[in-house]
């Protein structure tokens, strides 16, 4: 598997892939967390033109996408309920999805994403079971409650080398 940037090429695929992710998440004890619109088109072009749209792929075929970037997130300045792992510069991860058709293949997304900055951080809705397993079973831990710009509670993780 490989990691690129997505392109304005990639596009039609990468809103393929969040409408069968809306769709598993639904038919997982999840309808809330993206509901039927999230991401919206304009949200994933600006996480391509800014340049933190990344995909996974497998001999070209494009086979996950998530978003990216080393920087402050806004939405993680406060933290309720317990603490970050520490203060240290991290990256984080928004929006990951699979096509499903290839095990390991979120594992092997967010292992790139930490290789990058060495402390991630990521967030996930309380419905979301089978992104807490995933965060779990790749070694991320949980620390506490993160509320996003819309007001929105998140359970919040964190993992570092």
């Amino acid at each position: 598997m490989n990691i690129r940037k997505s392109t304005m090429d990639d596009l039609d695929i990468l809103l393929h892939l969040y409408e069968n992710a809306r769709t598993f998440m639904s038919s997982h004890s999840n309808p809330v967390q993206w509901g039927t619109t999230y991401p919206e088109k304009e949200l994933i072009i600006s996480d391509i033109k800014s340049g933190h749209s990344y995909v996974c792929e497998d001999h070209t075929k494009i086979i996950a996408t998530f978003f990216y970037h080393k920087a402050d997130d806004p939405d993680y300045n406060e933290i309720y309920e317990g603490d970050w792992l520490n203060s240290m510069p991290y990256g984080v991860v928004h929006r990951i999805t699979s096509d499903g058709t290839i095990h390991g293949t979120a594992s092997f997304c967010l292992e790139w994403a930490l290789k990058q900055c060495g402390n991630l951080k990521i967030d996930t809705h309380r419905d979301n079971s089978v992104m807490q397993h995933l965060l779990k079973k790749n070694g991320f831990s949980y620390c506490g409650l993160v509320h996003l710009q819309d007001g929105t509670e998140r359970l919040a993780y964190q993992k570092t080398l």
